[in-house]
């Protein structure tokens, strides 16, 4: 997929993986403009817009005289971080199966956060996915996304990946933060299904509001999470 990006978005991806990677570290300087430029082949201000995308999604900062400083990593929002009572767990063994695949439908009528008129006119996109840690389901999450710019979204296959990463690769859209409802429920039929639980069995739910660098554009998840075996933490 990288190899149908802009120059520039290939450079980007390179460095923001070098920088979540540690490979510079918070307050470490990124190699020069000159430098990139050589080693990439590619001209200065193919650089520059590379930097810059770094600078507005908050990897760097650029200080005169000194270059493009690394900044502490932004908040990670993606999937919750899962820890069992014992140890922590990473999402390595994460995978996700779809439930619903994407298409286009009208919003509901009484949704959990306010949409823009205009907005709600154009419909939004919509799925479900189940989540598994090591063949045990623990999130049944349910999506929202506005119908805006997002060509071919309905046919790409969700299927094991990162829907942050799935966004940031094909439609450059950056998350920058959320707003986050929690609280327990019972669970009915059709999410004790999913989650292999009794009916009636506790289960936490988050309704989030996931911010982007796109001014305006915000997408909606309802998730329902199986803590019966896993506590989850994270940073929002």
């Amino acid at each position: 997929m990288e190899q149908n990006l802009p120059q520039y978005r290939r450079l980007y991806e390179i460095l923001r993986r070098n920088i979540i990677s540690g490979m510079y570290p918070e307050g470490s300087l990124l190699p020069s403009e000159n430098d990139l430029c050589r080693i990439h082949n590619i001209t200065r201000p193919t650089v520059r817009q590379a930097l810059t995308a770094l600078v507005s999604d908050g990897y760097i900062k650029k200080q005169k005289g000194k270059g493009s400083i690394v900044n502490a990593l932004p908040k990670n929002i993606g999937i919750l971080s899962i820890q069992s009572t014992t140890s922590a767990v990473g999402d390595q063994n994460l995978k996700t199966k779809i439930i619903v695949k994407p298409e286009i439908r009208p919003w509901p009528e009484d949704f959990i956060f306010p949409v823009d008129d205009d907005i709600k006119a154009l419909g939004c996109i919509y799925f479900e996915r189940l989540r598994f840690l090591n063949n045990d389901p623990i999130f049944y999450d349910i999506s929202y996304m506005p119908n805006i710019n997002m060509p071919r979204f309905t046919t790409l296959k969700l299927e094991d990946r990162s829907l942050f990463d799935v966004l940031r690769s094909n439609y450059q859209v950056e998350i920058k933060g959320g707003e986050q409802n929690l609280k327990a429920i019972i669970a009915d039929n059709n999410i004790s299904n999913f989650l292999k639980i009794k009916p009636g069995s506790p289960v936490l739910n988050l309704e989030r509001k996931i911010e982007t660098n796109r001014v305006g554009y915000h997408f909606y998840s309802i998730i329902y999470c199986n803590t019966s075996k896993y506590a989850l933490t994270g940073i929002f």
